[in-house]
């Protein structure tokens, strides 16, 4: 009988374990987690769980029953210390596991500020995980300041989830727009007009200058350019890093994030990488796709290989984020794109075309799932409508695709 052991109970490895028993495959499977709850959803965190429109039990994934009557082994609460390749075992702090096929999964980290530990001081958070959740939540109520440092999607999200709880929300973001590193102009202004018009105040092109600690929580913060605030809690959305220390310390090759083939193949071959700390070559670019998307498409292929069925990985790249009444949907990866086409109007349904030169690279849809629909479609296929056709509203975008 062989052995799979999945490390990380993520939203990767919950699927690399349950896509296995969908193929077929009758042996055993060992599921591994460092957090002391079953695998559950990260996404609805910073949204309709802590606006507490979703329980916990709906987090799950799957129910406990299910891992019981499907034979999978779970050590939930647990961490891989170290992997021996060469003996083909893992070690546990209590324990040594055999394996014939390993998976990683073992996710990312949020970046944390310099010289502030959110260890240290109580009033201080990341927005990553579910006992972050939990520890944010009691300073979700009418009145409370919070800063938050960084215009990223999980910052901007944190924000509309404060807001309707009527706290008074801070933003500070040291590029010189929200949302720089991933969207246009054009996306960022939109999605900066909603925040502003709910109340948020956005500082943009200004750095974090000093927190002030008093008896472990911050009380006050003060900027790049000259302003201070007073603070009750403080979320911090500056990135994640990938999880590789398993994979640097047992000589897997590591390039931001645990590099693996077409086939999710590591650079030991019986030993797999999935989701967000998983990176590869995708159009000529390295890159690390951090969505659910990704960890369910990777998982899949890694499932099939192990069953020895030859799968190769096509990324499809797609990811959303939800403030407010706002739905943006994201198709594509816009890395390299030299032009931005608008469709739409702010008043009713919008959407932002890519280009790089007369390529269509990705899609910004707002409040458009129409045209995020028939923009994935198109990128999936290789093919990139003229920027006329996109502009004129009176053309059917459905015809791009017959």
């Amino acid at each position: 009988m062989e052995t799979t052991i999945v490390v990380g109970a993520g939203q990767a490895g919950a699927e690399v374990v349950s896509k296995l028993r969908d193929l077929g495959y009758d042996d055993r499977i060992i599921l591994i987690g460092q957090e002391n709850y079953l695998p559950y959803q990260r996404p609805p965190l910073s949204k309709k769980y802590m606006a507490g429109e979703m329980a916990l039990e709906r987090l799950f994934l799957r129910p406990k029953e299910f891992y019981n009557n499907e034979g999978i082994e779970l050590h939930i609460g647990k961490s891989a210390l170290k992997i021996n390749p060469d003996e083909q075992n893992i070690n546990l702090l209590d324990r040594v596991l055999k394996y014939d096929h390993l998976v990683l999964t073992t996710g990312s980290e949020p970046r944390e500020l310099p010289h502030y530990s959110t260890s240290n001081i109580k009033n201080l958070f990341t927005m990553r995980d579910l006992t972050d959740a939990n520890s944010i939540e009691p300073f979700m109520k009418i009145g409370m300041r919070l800063l938050i440092v960084g215009g990223g999607y999980i910052g901007l999200e944190a924000a509309a989830t404060a807001q309707k709880f009527g706290v008074d929300v801070t933003l500070v973001e040291l590029q010189d727009r929200i949302l720089k590193r991933v969207a246009a102009k054009e996306t960022s202004d939109y999605i900066r007009s909603l925040h502003i018009s709910k109340g948020v105040k956005i500082k943009e092109a200004t750095g974090l200058e000093k927190l002030t600690i008093k008896r472990d929580k911050v009380v006050s913060a003060s900027f790049t350019d000259n302003s201070n605030i007073n603070v009750d809690f403080v979320i911090v959305g500056i990135g994640i890093t990938p999880n590789t220390k398993l994979a640097e310390d047992t000589d897997i090759t590591v390039n931001n994030g645990i590099f693996v083939n077409e086939r999710c193949q590591t650079s030991i071959s019986n030993i797999y990488a999935a989701g967000d700390c998983a990176s590869f070559n995708y159009k000529n670019t390295l890159v690390r796709l951090e969505s659910v998307g990704n960890a369910i498409d990777q998982a899949t292929i890694v499932a099939q290989n192990i069953l020895r069925k030859n799968a190769t990985y096509l990324p499809k790249p797609w990811f959303w984020s939800d403030q407010y009444d706002l739905k943006l949907q994201i198709a594509g990866l816009n890395t390299g794109y030299d032009n931005v086409v608008v469709r739409g109007d702010k008043s009713k349904q919008l959407s932002h075309w890519y280009f790089k030169g007369s390529e269509l690279l990705a899609i910004d849809a707002l409040n458009d799932p129409r045209a995020y629909m028939i923009g994935k479609k198109l990128i999936e296929a290789n093919k990139s409508p003229s920027k006329e056709q996109i502009k004129d509203q009176d053309f059917n975008l459905k015809a791009l695709l017959k």
